[in-house]
């Protein structure tokens, strides 16, 4: 299982990213909890200063813009 989180204040490409990974690792079958952090304090702690970010098992693959379809693919293998 994947934990995946979203760091960011809730703002609109918050929410697109997080619906992104949910529809994507859905429809791949792949079993994830996916967590939505707002806390900037909790943000700070993964040396994020952009959002969104994403997090899968508390490694950062991505911050600072909405991911592409593709990157998100490409985290379903690692």
């Amino acid at each position: 299982m994947k934990n995946v989180k979203v760091l960011g204040s809730g703002c609109k490409n918050c929410t697109v990213t997080a619906e992104l990974i949910n529809d994507i690792f859905q429809q791949q079958g792949v079993e994830f909890e996916l967590e939505k952090v707002q806390d900037m304090v909790q943000i700070m702690a993964y040396g994020v200063m952009s959002t969104p970010a994403v997090v899968i098992n508390d490694v950062v693959v991505h911050k600072g813009s909405v991911p592409k379809k593709e990157n998100v693919e490409s985290w379903l293998a690692s």
